[in-house]
């Protein structure tokens, strides 16, 4: 695969969500790398290069809302998908409002996530 095509970050603590949605995006032709938590995918040094995030909201440590309010201090204006299994009200709002292109409740179709990556790659 070329090195040009759009790499896809994909963060969430559930390693087989996690690797269900990394084959998933590889099978659409991105690139696509897993982390189990935000701290893990800081600390790869991943987000400059990362076309788009995919974040689990509720996670150990930062959650996906943290992550993207600490991306944009950073200057890194990547979109990001934010997935969540929770469905309190405001969780939504607050995901929106830290900048997330799509917010995803869990279980999704895969359909929703494609057209969420489509969205924010056109962005």
């Amino acid at each position: 695969m070329d090195t040009a095509d759009p790499l896809i970050a994909i963060i969430d603590d559930d390693a087989s969500l996690r690797t269900a949605l990394v084959g998933l995006v590889r099978s659409l032709g991105y690139r696509a790398t897993g982390f189990g938590s935000a701290e893990e995918f800081l600390a790869a040094d991943n987000a400059s290069q990362s076309a788009c995030i995919v974040t689990d909201i509720q996670m150990p440590g930062l959650s996906g809302i943290e992550l993207k309010l600490r991306l944009t201090r950073d200057g890194n204006a990547a979109p990001v998908i934010m997935i969540t299994a929770r469905t309190e009200q405001g969780l939504r709002d607050r995901a929106f409002a830290s900048g997330a292109v799509c917010v995803l409740q869990k279980p999704f179709a895969a359909e929703a996530l494609i057209a969420c990556l489509e969205k924010a790659l056109a962005a």
